[in-house]
């Protein structure tokens, strides 16, 4: 099930611009992946996802905690939404004793950077998100692979400014 999209993020705004569209687009239970190297803007993403999801405080990067939890407001409702950094992460086993399988509970909104650290340990993705650096901008493509991701998907495809 399969399904993708593909945009060129010409600059920060664009990177800002995609947050805001996927912050419409987001459901309670999701799960987004963010590949890319470092460097790619996966980060800078998630903030702006957050930002337009109405988090109003400082974004940061949980690399050295491994996760931040914002609360969020989707349709009225409060919505917990965990931002994984799992970059320094030594092995997939860490990512159990740490607790953290247990926020993938179908309720909070999951975003994880470096992915790859935990698996196979790791739920299934709803949407994996590919950046990559293309001169100043940014490639990003976006790939579906549940019912709820391809939901996201299809409500991004008719966002404007993408």
């Amino acid at each position: 099930m399969t399904e993708h999209f593909k945009a060129h993020l010409h600059d920060e705004a664009g990177t800002a611009a995609l947050g805001a569209a996927l912050s419409r687009a987001l459901a309670p239970g999701l799960a987004i992946y963010l590949h890319g190297d470092l460097g790619a803007g996966k980060t800078a993403l998630t903030r702006a996802l957050l930002h337009a999801a109405g988090h109003t405080g400082h974004v940061k990067s949980p690399t050295y905690t491994l996760s931040e939890p914002y609360a969020v407001q989707l349709d009225g409702q409060a919505v917990q939404v965990i931002h994984f950094d799992l970059y320094r992460m030594g092995s997939a086993e860490e990512f159990l004793d740490a607790g953290f399988r247990e926020d993938f509970n179908g309720h909070n909104i999951c975003i994880v950077e470096w992915p790859e650290k935990a698996e196979p340990i790791l739920p299934p993705a709803d949407l994996n998100i590919y950046l990559s650096v293309a001169g100043a901008g940014r490639d990003v493509e976006l790939q579906a692979s549940s019912e709820l991701g391809l939901s996201c998907l299809h409500r991004l495809k008719f966002a404007p400014n993408l």
